[in-house]
């Protein structure tokens, strides 16, 4: 079965950090782009960051310089570092996958897709 499994939410203090999880099963990263979209009660869904199938990188402007995107491709696992966080931050968040995606057709995928799973509950304290 292919599957995506986000991990790695949790409530935390303004300021302070956690890593989210996007591990897949049923298939490999490898020449997919993997990205994190998020969604608040209320708000506009949000594409917040991506790596493309080649390895390049995206940040929205409200993350940019917080959070921080990888991929263990050993661990078939992407990463979402998320540091200095905001209540702003707070959010399910939602990976996201597309088989030889750039970072233009990713950032349009990272609106657009379906979520595939449950995603992860991110909630910052103030």
């Amino acid at each position: 079965e292919v599957q995506l499994v986000e991990s790695g939410g949790g409530l935390v203090q303004a300021g302070g950090s956690l890593r989210l999880s996007c591990a897949a099963s049923g298939f490999t990263f490898d020449d997919y782009a993997v990205g994190w979209f998020r969604q608040a009660p209320g708000k506009e869904r949000e594409g917040v960051s991506c790596i493309s199938s080649d390895g390049h990188k995206y940040y929205a402007d409200s993350v940019k310089g917080r959070f921080t995107i990888s991929s263990d491709n050993a661990k078939n696992t992407v990463y979402l570092q998320m540091n200095s966080l905001k209540p702003e931050d707070t959010a399910v968040y939602y990976c996201v996958v597309e088989k030889f995606g750039s970072i233009p057709t990713m950032i349009r995928t990272l609106y657009e897709e379906d979520a595939w799973g449950q995603g992860t509950q991110v909630t910052v304290s103030s």
